[in-house]
This record gives C-alpha cells, structure tokens and sequence, in this order.
C-alpha cells in the first residue's frame, strides 16, 4: 500500500487477549476509588465490554518504509507517526499481570534534545512483539543507510560541479 507516509512495510497484530486485559484494568482502578465501585458493576456488565471491543477494533500500528504510525481510540481519536531515523530504542516491559495475560509493553524511545521535544510511543499487546520490534529496527537502519547513500551522492555532485568551475576558471585564464 502507498501513501503519503511512504510504503507499508508491515501491518502489526494485536493480540485478542488485549479487550480483556483493557475491561480488567480498568475495572481495577474503578474497584479501588470509593466513588467508582458503582461504576465497577456497570463496566463490568456491559459498558466495559462494549469499549474493550470496539476500542481493541480501532487499534492501529503500521510500519511504513519512513515512519511507524500507531492509531487508537474511540471518541477521540489518537494518531502518532514517529519518522524511523527518530527511533533510538525500543524496549520491552513486562509485569507481572501482563505476563499473565501473554502481553507486553513494547516502548518506543526517540531522539530529542529535552524531555518535551523527544516523542515516546508504548504498544501493548502486539503479536510476536519480538519480530516487530526487529523489523522496525531493520528498516530504521536501511533507511539510515539509504540517507547516507544519498547525501555521499550529493557530496559528490557538488565536487563534480566545484570541479567544472575550477575548469571554466582556468580555461579562462589561459585566454
């Protein structure tokens, strides 16, 4: 698939555990305020369900040959796109409760010269986060490459069109 954000390289994989995961963990944090023990029961019964669903329907994450964009939500709507030659690091994080589940934290760490400009990503519950995670990596370093190849040609055509002008220069000299 071609797009403005380059060529699809990879489409990631949620795993289906994820919904149930979300209506636990949010469950969780209803369950332990006062206030949200009544709501607890309605998450639980319905609501909580519905979201899971739909919000796990709505999760996106492709790797393009120049960015990694991930996408989710369901009222409002959340779309980040890191460009590949951004991504220093990414990490896995595990707990307990998501080893239980089979899932894990897969965090993006970017360049940024202060806390405010770098850009953090963290992906729960994609599929075989191990292989994605290497892919993304692959290709942030091919696209590295590339950019070297490219700016080594245009190095080099300017050395050519220095090297015409010296020329000219010289021939006219000699007139």
């Amino acid at each position: 698939m071609n797009n403005s954000e380059g060529v699809t390289i990879h489409k990631a994989e949620f795993n289906s555990v994820l919904r149930t995961y979300i209506l636990l963990y949010v469950a969780f944090f209803l369950f332990i305020s006062i206030i949200g023990i009544p709501l607890c029961i309605v998450w639980l019964c319905g609501v909580g369900q519905w979201y899971s669903r739909h919000y796990f329907d709505k999760l996106e994450c492709v790797l393009t040959d120049k960015n990694l964009r991930f996408k989710k939500g369901i009222i409002v709507q959340f779309e980040k796109t890191i460009p590949l030659e951004n991504i220093q690091d990414m990490a896995f994080i595990e707990g307990p409760v998501l080893r239980h589940f089979n899932l894990c934290v897969l965090k993006v760490e970017t360049a940024g010269g202060s806390a405010h400009m770098s850009h953090q990503m963290s992906l729960v519950g994609i599929k075989d986060a191990q292989a994605f995670r290497l892919k993304v990596l692959e290709q942030r370093t091919l696209l590295k490459n590339m950019q070297g190849n490219y700016d080594n040609q245009n190095v080099l055509v300017d050395i050519k069109e220095s090297l015409l002008r010296i020329e000219g220069l010289l021939k006219e000299n000699k007139k």
